[in-house]
């Protein structure tokens, strides 16, 4: 690592000094002590998501505030593995840093055209990746922890590499309509529950060919759902529970005008 891109502890060192402190097991937190890795990682994940909800929503003193819990995160992560002796902050920071360098080396050296960098970042990913997992295939790696949705299109990418994927659109929206029909033929609870994870796949499948991001389309559509069901309570007032059916459906519509004409 060259002195211009070596990472400097001292940006982040109160910080993993902060985290030392609260780790101490004579004089720490008592509840920083007791976490462990696993312990820890449902925070760590929600904290990325609420990372996303910021951008999302445009709001920069929130992004800068969530990106400090996320920073926050990877040094408590790092803060027990030194105590366990595997590895420090400064370790996880020349490591990303020296993989940044190494995945661009049409950026920092080897003469390659920019326009190639991503053909040349994937294989070289690739390249690490047989390296560091004896597992050969082209799936290997995808993480296990990653929400579904992400985890579909990561997997399809993947496949989609080796050239196992559907020429056009066409062919997935009538693998959707296949899908579709074994849902409504289901018998049983099991039948329905696989039927629609290969539904919910196989839509998956059409947003990567629409180059649509399937998590953030749902959470597009999560927050429209929320905003016309809170106008419908609000139009309907204590009442909103009782009314039939058809009377929700028509709040519903009214609902739908009134945003749309925000």
């Amino acid at each position: 690592m060259t002195s211009e891109t070596k990472a400097s502890p001292a940006d982040i060192m109160p910080l993993a000094n902060v985290m030392a402190r609260l780790r101490d097991p004579e004089t720490g937190c008592p509840w920083d002590i007791q976490q462990d890795f696993a312990s820890i990682a449902p925070y760590t994940i929600e904290e990325a998501y609420e990372v996303a909800d910021a951008i999302e929503r445009n709001d920069m003193p929130a992004l800068r505030d969530e990106l400090g819990d996320l920073l926050l995160q990877v040094a408590f992560h790092s803060r027990m593995a030194e105590q366990a002796g595997h590895f420090t902050l400064q370790d996880v920071i020349d490591g990303v840093t020296e993989k940044m360098i190494r995945r661009h080396p049409h950026i920092f050296g080897n003469g390659i055209p920019r326009e190639h960098g991503h053909a040349q970042w994937e294989a070289i990913k690739a390249a690490e990746r047989a390296g560091l997992d004896p597992d050969g295939s082209a799936l290997a790696g995808v993480a296990q922890a990653l929400p579904a949705l992400l985890r579909a299109e990561k997997l399809q990418k993947r496949a989609a590499r080796t050239g196992f994927d559907w020429p056009d659109t066409q062919g997935v929206l009538a693998k959707i309509e296949e899908e579709l029909q074994e849902v409504h033929e289901a018998a049983s609870p099991q039948e329905h529950h696989e039927e629609i994870g290969d539904l919910l796949f196989a839509v998956v499948n059409l947003a990567r060919h629409l180059k649509v991001d399937a998590e953030t389309a749902l959470r597009s559509a999560n927050a429209k759902f929320e905003s016309r069901f809170r106008v419908m309570e609000e139009i309907a007032g204590e009442e909103f529970d009782a009314l039939p059916l058809d009377d929700k459906e028509e709040l519903w519509q009214r609902a739908k005008r009134r945003l749309a004409e925000q």
